[in-house]
């Protein structure tokens, strides 16, 4: 019995050890701010000079203003990932600023490394996302002013502004690069270009209405 009891243990161990081994490590010092012009490659970005660093490295500024808009999308995205705050360094998260135009649309997309909470300051929106195979279940909901809404990590998920004026929300990531897969770019606008005959296979079309998804990209 305390054999059996121990190989449990130790395959617990394992798994909690992967689970933890999922996620961004803890920080092992006060920071790490990013140096974007060193020449060592990690898993993240080398930490500047502690010497040097400055108030302005833990200092972004600019998410009260309004994003452009006029766009296919009605879309407009500041992310303040650790390119654009390099005080976020090792520290797991991020943040973004999303605004829409009325019946804007954040296309499906899905952060590989991040889970995403977001707060709507204006507006209406439905959001929602898609569970994993086998079910490919559709979460879907409508928020308004004050509302919060999760995106589990890795999984494809949408905004669209409802209404017929302005929305803004802000959004929190768990990591401080999470990444962004938009699937309309990826599928059709991938450079090299993915094979038409193999997409038209995949979404059961001509190769024809490919050509022209592609041209649109």
């Amino acid at each position: 019995m305390a054999k059996q009891i121990g190989h449990l243990i130790s395959l617990l161990a394992l798994a909690f050890s992967c689970f933890a081994f999922a996620f961004e490590s803890k920080p092992l010092q006060d920071f790490c701010v990013a140096d974007p012009n060193s020449s060592v490659f990690v898993n993240g970005m080398a930490c500047k000079n502690p010497k040097q660093i400055q108030a302005n490295d833990f200092y972004f500024s600019g998410l009260h203003l309004r994003g452009n808009t006029s766009n296919p999308f009605g879309l407009m995205v500041q992310p303040v990932t650790v390119a654009q705050l390099p005080g976020l360094n090792t520290l797991g998260i991020s943040m973004v600023r999303i605004d829409y135009a009325p019946w804007g649309v954040n296309p499906p997309h899905t952060h590989p490394r991040a889970t995403e909470i977001i707060t709507v300051l204006e507006g209406t929106l439905e959001v929602g996302f898609v569970t994993s195979y086998p079910e490919y279940h559709l979460i879907t909901k409508v928020l308004y002013k004050g509302d919060v809404f999760v995106f589990p990590v890795g999984l494809v998920h949408f905004q669209q502004n409802v209404g017929n004026e302005t929305a803004v929300v802000i959004g929190a990531l768990s990591c401080q690069n999470p990444g962004a897969i938009t699937f309309g770019n990826a599928v059709f606008g991938s450079d090299p270009r993915i094979s038409s005959e193999i997409l038209a296979k995949a979404f059961q079309v001509d190769k024809k209405v490919v050509d022209q998804l592609k041209a649109k990209f």
